[in-house]
């Protein structure tokens, strides 16, 4: 783009508007095709059915690997971050809920924030822009042109988009020895988002991991879903899997290790020494509602169908 901003500036504006919108974080890569390491760990990963019957994992790798197939002319990935952290979390006696599945459903929040950033991006480029009188003598194109010609897609996990390693990209963080985002001086409870343009911006760089040798991680997971080789996920073992995405019975190994799990798991992320850095979440949206907090385990099982309704409206789960 030729303008009186530069790539700098505009990316500038991207994270700073994205912060002013309640994302925590943002950052962003050079749209590219995934990195072969990266590329062959997930191959290997669906040929050996690491997904469990989680089938739409193996739907459209093409365009997982390849950014540019998802969205021809694609040359910037501007990733995002959204703290849901719970302020005020269910009591210990009573069946727990994952802690992303407390408040609002974060499809919705995060592409309704997302869809926002998109289109405060294209009015700063509408009011900035200003093509060189070289272009104008030339009659290239008239600024109009160049303006209608920005596209900005959205995406927030509906679409073959691998979300962990565009943010890595991005320098938000690095994917821990949980498989989990790490957001350094944050921790792992987040959302994630990304905005495709067909843009260049200025580009961060990617994030090293720090987890060193912790493995408290792998010490917490109660069925081995977690690997010590870093690279090996199980989703047949983890009980976020066993609880939320299996649409058959419980596993016996599951059953036996669920406790007081009935939708999702934190116990890895709970174990994991960055989110004692973690801050509750001041987003309205994602605060757990009074219906669910005050949940006993009898009134669970005298669940109706209308009582489901009413607490779970709007809800992820």
């Amino acid at each position: 783009m030729n303008s009186r901003f530069s790539n700098r500036k505009l990316s500038n504006y991207i994270k700073a508007e994205a912060i002013r919108l309640g994302f925590y974080v943002a950052g962003i890569a050079k749209a590219s095709p995934v990195e072969r390491e990266d590329a062959e760990y997930i191959g290997k990963w669906i040929e050996t059915g690491g997904y469990a019957a989680m089938n739409y994992m193996t739907n459209h790798t093409e365009m997982r690997l390849n950014p540019q197939l998802l969205m021809p002319g694609v040359e910037s990935i501007v990733s995002v971050a959204m703290n849901y952290a719970p302020a005020t979390t269910i009591s210990k006696e009573q069946y727990q809920f994952a802690a992303y599945a407390l408040g609002r459903d974060y499809h919705d929040l995060m592409k309704e924030r997302l869809y926002e950033l998109a289109s405060s991006i294209k009015k700063y480029i509408e009011q900035n822009y200003e093509p060189t009188s070289e272009k104008i003598s030339q009659q290239e194109t008239s600024p109009s042109t160049i303006i209608d010609d920005v596209e900005i897609r959205v995406f927030c996990d509906t679409a073959p988009v691998l979300e962990r390693y565009w943010a890595v990209k991005a320098g938000i963080g690095w994917i821990g020895r949980n498989h989990q985002l790490i957001i350094p001086g944050a921790g792992s409870m987040f959302f994630l988002g990304e905005l495709f343009i067909n843009l260049p911006l200025d580009y961060d760089q990617p994030m090293k991991s720090r987890c060193g040798i912790c493995n408290a991680c792998f010490d917490a997971c109660p069925t081995g879903a977690l690997q010590k080789d870093c690279k090996t996920f199980n989703a047949e073992l983890c009980l976020s899997y066993q609880t939320i995405e299996n649409r058959g019975e419980i596993s016996q190994q599951a059953a036996k290790q669920i406790g007081n799990t009935i939708y999702g798991c934190d116990r890895c992320q709970l174990a994991c020494p960055w989110n004692k850095f973690s801050k509750p979440t001041t987003e309205p949206h994602l605060q757990p509602s009074e219906l669910l907090l005050k949940m006993t385990k009898q009134d669970w099982a005298d669940l109706s169908i209308e009582d489901y309704r009413k607490i779970f409206k709007g809800s992820a789960v």
